[in-house]
């Protein structure tokens, strides 16, 4: 029985793997969980999966989850960034399923790493943010990380069995969003309800947007040259709508494989906890005759900037993807909270990038130092785009 500490156990990708492990109980053992705010989800998942530690984001949530479980119910409960990491680093747990939002999933993952825990990794961020510091310490670690990420499992799934050197490029697939369709002038206008309407995937908030703006998929771009040792300029993206094929790779021959699959984030998950293995499920099958067609386009990099930034930021590297994340963290949040419009993300992003100073071989503090500088230039941006 494989013992699973879960980060992140309230957010979409959360709830997917604990369903996978409620089904599967002769194979899992929940032994910690990290949550945010919804603590009222956190209890009932405390409830029906008895874990032996928990950690909360503040002390006000510990002591309110402390309220709904009652006294009777002695369970550790953690807060803070510090109770966060202690959980990613429970001795008991074999394997750590990193799903906790943002740059945030940072160092509870590098905690897990760090005492020795195969990773299950949902947050891309993580990645993008620090992919040499986290690699180079998985491989002193010895541990293993399996992505999550219904795309990056796939490349993973196609790479099973292919030498490095037979590899020609690997191609991320993207849905296109809400907005694939729309016009340049159409974005001008378009509402936060409207972002929040993917046409394929049931995500949280942040992620959602990101996938409008196509920004989701440059943090794959990035995320990706770290976990298959590539350079950017051998990942490409394709607009796919049906979202049926999830990633493909092109060998040296001309060979193109693929992965196929429903759009169920409960696939890779299981995949990521079981590997070398597969699980039975009882999700449903993938009907290609009733699927009828599969499109695919080129990105317009033109009417999502936000995916050429990526690249760009990914080609610069060092701590140049740190900071573009930082921006579009702060960026999203102030659309969400409807201080700036749609097409403002990327210009929030592209000053703050252009503000950049990159630092070479950055450390874990340099890392953290400029992610914190980054959001306060895009609040300060924001500040100004308000202005005007």
């Amino acid at each position: 029985m494989k013992k699973i500490t879960l980060l992140g156990s309230t957010g979409s990708i959360g709830v997917s793997a604990l369903d996978v492990i409620e089904k599967n109980p002769k194979k899992f053992k929940v032994m910690a969980l990290a949550a945010g705010q919804n603590i009222r989800l956190l209890a009932k998942q405390v409830l029906k999966f008895q874990p032996e530690i928990v950690a909360v984001r503040a002390r006000q949530d510990a002591e309110r989850l402390r309220q709904i479980l009652g006294l009777k119910n002695n369970i550790p409960i953690l807060y803070d960034e510090t109770g966060v990491e202690e959980v990613a680093s429970y001795p008991p747990s074999d394997m750590v399923i990193s799903a906790i939002s943002g740059a945030a999933g940072l160092k509870p993952t590098l905690a897990a790493i760090e005492a020795g825990k195969d990773i299950a990794l949902a947050n891309k961020e993580t990645m993008v943010v620090a992919g040499l510091l986290v690699t180079k310490k998985a491989k002193v670690k010895k541990i293993n990380i399996f992505p999550v990420d219904s795309e990056h499992s796939a490349i993973f799934q196609c790479l099973e069995g292919q030498k490095p050197q037979s590899l020609r490029r690997i191609i991320l697939t993207a849905s296109g969003g809400p907005f694939f369709n729309f016009s340049k002038d159409d974005l001008k206008k378009v509402t936060l309800e409207q972002a929040l309407k993917h046409p394929r995937w049931k995500m949280g908030r942040k992620i959602t947007i990101d996938s409008a703006s196509l920004m989701n998929k440059g943090l794959e771009v990035i995320e990706a040259k770290w976990l298959f040792n590539l350079d950017i300029g051998h990942i490409d993206v394709l607009i796919h709508p049906q979202s049926v094929v999830h990633s493909l790779i092109e060998l040296l021959d001309g060979s193109v494989l693929a992965q196929l699959g429903i759009a169920d984030m409960r696939i890779p998950i299981a995949y990521a906890l079981t590997y070398p293995d597969r699980m039975i499920n009882d999700l449903p099958r993938l009907n290609l005759a009733k699927t009828g067609h599969l499109e695919f386009y080129p990105p317009d990099m033109k009417k999502f900037p936000c995916l050429g930034l990526a690249y760009e930021a990914g080609r610069i590297g060092e701590t140049a993807p740190a900071a573009l994340n930082a921006a579009n963290e702060v960026a999203v949040a102030a659309f969400i909270e409807n201080k700036i419009c749609f097409n403002d993300l990327p210009k929030v992003i592209e000053k703050v990038l252009d503000k950049h100073q990159t630092q070479r071989n950055p450390s874990l503090e340099d890392i953290l130092d400029v992610d914190s500088e980054a959001r306060i230039q895009a609040e300060n941006i924001i500040k100004k785009l308000k202005k005007g």
